[in-house]
């Protein structure tokens, strides 16, 4: 039985805060360090853009805002190209786009209730 929308918005609210959960104390210089931090962080990445590919195009639509295409090649980035991932990029993820991304699931969650 196909997975919900509902299933796939929490999946990603629950590795947002795992993520958070993890690097909320390091600084970017120990999270580069750490191999693994990047490692918990980058599976974490990859599951919520699994989840995001299997979000309806109908309710990615909804909240243009997210940059879904670019969360989607974050995922082939880190399945395929994983020995390029430059820790900054991922520092960069979790500071200054998990936010909207996270309030972005929270309203669609809404919506769907």
């Amino acid at each position: 039985m196909p997975r919900s929308a509902r299933v796939w918005l929490v999946d990603i609210r629950a590795e947002i805060a795992g993520i958070r959960g993890l690097t909320k104390s390091a600084t970017q210089a120990e999270f580069a360090a750490s191999w693994a931090m990047k490692r918990a962080v980058e599976h974490a990445l990859l599951i919520i853009a699994e989840a995001v590919k299997n979000l309806p195009d109908a309710l990615r639509a909804k909240r243009p805002e997210v940059e879904w295409h670019k969360i989607r090649g974050l995922g082939n980035l880190l399945r395929h190209e994983y020995r390029h991932v430059d820790p900054e990029i991922l520092w960069s993820i979790i500071t200054e786009h998990l936010d909207s991304l996270d309030e972005a699931a929270v309203a669609l969650l809404d919506e769907e209730h």
